[in-house]
């Protein structure tokens, strides 16, 4: 059975391992999807619910709406992602030359499905998509304090960098912004 508490630990022994290390742990755990979800309960509503935050590492379990799509971002820090139940897409993107006033275009994709894991390095930029029916559930680990990190967000129609915005994205999670 999964245990948080343990997990929460194996993560923060891992730390000065680096990502690499974090990564490790997360993919351990995913290999037994069923368990993570018996161990964090079926999600009923989207969001993100911070498991454990320092200034080092934020663990969160990430519940995504139905057919749910976030624009680009940024995260300025390394993450990891396992998925234990559903699926997530992640488009991955890159910033064009300057003269392009910071817009960014596709670079890629990868879709995650139930025990799928992926590092993202600090750099990355990508859109995620839930693409089912149903709600995903996905652990994600970060090398440092998700939620205080500043970073940028790209408009969806003109792919242009703005600055992030973390209570839009917190409602679109709680299903009340599309």
């Amino acid at each position: 059975m999964f245990d948080q508490q343990q997990f929460i630990e194996a993560c923060r022994a891992a730390l000065p391992g680096g990502q690499r290390a974090v990564r490790d742990v997360v993919a351990e755990a995913m290999r037994e999807p069923g368990a993570v979800l018996a161990g964090l309960g079926e999600p009923t509503a989207g969001g993100l619910v911070p498991l454990y935050r320092s200034a080092e590492l934020t663990i969160v379990n990430v519940i995504w709406q139905p057919k749910m799509v976030i624009q680009p971002h940024n995260h300025e820090l390394w993450a990891v992602i396992g998925v234990y139940s559903g699926r997530e897409d992640n488009i991955l993107w890159r910033r064009l030359p300057e003269e392009a006033e910071g817009r960014i275009e596709g670079a890629g994709a990868k879709s995650l499905s139930t025990g799928d894991t992926l590092a993202l390095g600090a750099d990355v930029i990508h859109s995620v998509i839930n693409p089912i029916p149903r709600l995903t559930g996905a652990i994600h680990v970060y090398g440092g304090d998700f939620f205080a990190q500043p970073r940028s967000e790209w408009d969806p129609d003109s792919l242009r960098e703005k600055p992030y915005d973390m209570e839009k994205v917190m409602r679109m999670f709680a299903g009340r912004e599309g």
